[in-house]
């Protein structure tokens, strides 16, 4: 029933918008051949405004920097009554947060070492505020300069009042885990101001490099998948065109309206 409803209602909007888009002059053979366009654009709407929530979707399903080693619920069961496991100096230390999941290694003594993008250390030398707990600003702002440090600091700011997960990645990996010690070993060394890239250098190659010897991120790995299916979907290209055309309705016919719309299609055609 709900979506009998949504259906009609974008029928109706799209039949209004389409009778004001239609020049008067074009001559149409009949008011039902007219309706029958009419119907036939609304379709096309629908079908693809579908497909854009379907792909909205994914990020909910797909949970895009979250941790991809899901426990059983039998599993989840027994750590609750287990309680927190004994921490050990070298253990791989993971946090969910909201869209991603957050690295990092334990070096003993309540202190974690794990990178993480940070805007200040390029505005001030004052190493007493940049020790400070990072917030979301500084973080942002570090990703989008590219800029980042391997810092130490206190578990309970590197949980940041989450559940910490401990050596969940041994199961997974290929590579056999090192000696705790060489991987506290290896955190220290690197600890320091250190280039950044969201997709090709973040907190996960840095815990996997220290623990097993080799950078990865299957996070990575995730996300790069799911944006090769939405290029390989050959409807990408028509909602890319679409949108284009609204916008250059909605905005006027600009270099910054109309570039996109040529060229973004364009690149989702020749890449798909």
């Amino acid at each position: 029933m709900i979506e009998e409803c949504a259906r009609a209602l974008v029928a109706n909007r799209i039949r209004k918008l389409f009778l004001l888009l239609v020049p008067r002059g074009i001559k149409t053979h009949s008011s039902r051949a007219r309706l029958r366009l009419c119907k036939r654009s609304a379709l096309v709407m629908l079908q693809l405004l579908t497909f854009l929530l379907e792909k909205l979707s994914l990020l909910s399903k797909f949970k895009l920097f979250e941790s991809i080693w899901p426990d059983s619920d039998r599993e989840q069961e027994r750590r609750a009554h287990r309680g927190p496991p004994p921490l050990r100096r070298g253990d791989l230390l993971e946090v969910p947060r909201t869209i991603f999941t957050h690295f990092g290694i334990y070096l003993g003594d309540h202190k974690v070492a794990h990178l993480i993008p940070d805007i200040l250390p390029v505005l001030t030398n004052d190493k007493r505020l940049i020790s400070t707990v990072i917030s979301n600003k500084r973080l942002i702002l570090g990703c989008i300069y590219r800029c980042a440090t391997v810092r130490v600091d206190a578990l309970e700011d590197f949980a940041y009042g989450s559940k910490i997960l401990v050596n969940r990645m041994d199961t997974v990996m290929k590579n056999k885990a090192l000696p705790n010690e060489d991987v506290a070993k290896r955190a220290e060394q690197l600890i320091g101001g250190i280039p950044y890239s969201l997709l090709w250098n973040n907190c996960e190659h840095f815990v996997t490099y220290c623990r097993y010897g080799s950078a990865s991120s299957l996070q990575t790995e995730k996300f790069c998948e799911c944006l090769k299916s939405v290029i390989r979907d050959q409807r990408s290209v028509i909602l890319a065109v679409l949108l284009g055309v609204v916008s250059i309705i909605c905005f006027g016919m600009a270099p910054w309206t109309t570039l996109p719309t040529i060229l973004v299609p364009f690149a989702l055609w020749m890449a798909g």
